[in-house]
């Protein structure tokens, strides 16, 4: 894209859609209504409302710098380096889990059809296959990541549109009754988890600086695209409850068990094309940016160790992608599908909660001074009180998340600390021993 090149509003919407629809979908239904039953509906609901706050406060961030809007970059000027070097290296990590969540949603979905795929060792085998395959493909560059995701956009919005424009035909009401009664706790969990739907709301904001006139367009996309995305969501959802009832809880994938139900195995095939087309494409996408993510933090910014920016001949950063590539391999091992959704929640958690941070200080300035607003910025109404209940939703969500998975984001935020001072340590000594080899050469 050039550099007077703008993204037009529909344009908008569809990357805005594409960005936030992937795996979960597909996949997490039947363990979201295991913890929630019907209610599992509003809860989508409340997702989506959650999911507008945290982005308007991207919105009104983004819109305040013509670079492409990050939360390490929020972070970074606020804050300083410390900051923006540990949301930076969540950032990467984000990248990092998801390609690993998709891989094991990959797995998950094609059980159904290989069944071989239920044994462990056949399980991480193929894994570990699926991480380098996709590493190798991203290594091709950016027309093939390129392909890979609209490949992607057209199979999991077609796929999910006839799901529901056929399978609404096969509801049966009495699907909807049930009297099982589900706990405070349970019903928070399964918020926590069906929050993982709506995360991809960032990928619009970090656009904005290719939008058209974003101060009016972004706060307008948003709100169109988390609305659709959710009314989606709903549709698909109830649709797969009116077709299984409650024993779509005992089920890994929900929408092909529904669909094949009343169409046999061509039913579960199609959907799972759909699925495996989605989740390979987010993928492939990101086996190509996490990389370069960490390079570009690296080399660009100064915000990971420089060892994240050496590159090869052709120009790949051949240590970020192994790095990447590894770590992907391990938590792929770690663990399964719906272990890896909240592991990736965590670590998504960091950038919302310091952008959201970032926001609340800058609306409390805002409202002390505020003859110091940027006339050509988003304005956030409601002062603090967006980002407070941002701030919030973050906590919330991280509470009632499981304790294995805080655990996880604790160490991942420990090596991040650990990481910071040892690269600033050898970034000290460098800097003398040049300094050492300047005075050396004048003399």
């Amino acid at each position: 894209m050039t550099k007077d090149h703008k993204i037009s509003p529909f344009s908008a919407f569809l990357l805005g859609v594409d960005g936030m629809v992937g795996s979960a979908i597909f996949l997490l239904p039947g363990s979201l209504y295991s913890k929630a039953g019907n209610g599992l509906i509003w809860l989508l609901v409340l997702s989506g409302i959650s999911a507008l706050f945290l982005a308007l406060c991207y919105a009104a961030l983004s819109s305040e710098t013509k670079q492409n809007g990050a939360a390490w970059l929020y972070a970074y000027k606020e804050f300083g380096r410390f900051a923006g070097f540990e949301v930076g290296f969540f950032t990467w990590l984000q990248g990092v889990a998801t390609i690993s969540t998709e891989t094991a949603a990959f797995l998950t979905s094609m059980r159904l059809l290989v069944p071989a795929l239920s044994n462990k060792l056949v399980y991480n085998l193929s894994g570990l296959s699926i991480i380098l395959i996709i590493a190798i493909i991203g290594l091709l560059g950016d027309k093939a990541s390129s392909i890979a995701d609209n490949i992607a956009t057209f199979l999991k919005i077609g796929v999910l549109l006839i799901f529901i424009f056929v399978g609404i035909w096969f509801i049966h009401k009495v699907n909807f009754v049930s009297d099982t009664h589900y706990s405070l706790s349970s019903m928070n969990n399964a918020f926590s988890n069906a929050f993982y739907m709506y995360m991809g709301f960032a990928f619009l904001p970090v656009a904005a600086a290719q939008m058209k006139n974003p101060k009016k367009n972004l706060p307008r996309e948003l709100v169109a695209v988390i609305v659709s995305v959710s009314l989606i969501y709903i549709a698909t959802v109830f649709v797969a409850i009116g077709i299984l009832g409650p024993s779509i809880a005992h089920s890994s994938v929900p929408l092909a068990i529904a669909f094949g139900k009343h169409f046999g195995t061509w039913g579960k095939i199609l959907i799972t094309i759909g699925t495996v087309g989605s989740v390979l494409g987010v993928a492939i996408s990101l086996s190509f940016s996490t990389p370069y993510v960490a390079s570009s933090l690296a080399n660009e910014h100064h915000l990971l160790p420089r060892f994240f920016g050496k590159k090869s001949k052709d120009g790949s950063p051949y240590v970020a992608i192994i790095i990447t590539t590894t770590l992907c391999m391990l938590l792929v091992l770690s663990g399964s599908y719906l272990f890896l959704v909240p592991v990736t929640i965590i670590i998504s958690l960091v950038q919302y909660f310091s952008t959201s941070i970032v926001m609340f200080k800058k609306q409390w300035e805002k409202h002390k001074h505020p003859e110091k607003e940027n006339a050509g910025s988003f304005n956030l109404r409601g002062g603090i009180l967006v980002p407070s209940i941002s701030i919030l939703i973050c906590l919330y969500i991280l509470l009632n998340l499981k304790l294995k998975a805080i655990l996880l984001g604790g160490i991942a935020l420990l090596c991040g600390i650990v990481l910071y001072f040892v690269d600033k340590s050898i970034e000290k000594h460098i800097s003398k021993r040049d300094a050492v080899q300047k005075n050396g050469t004048s003399k």
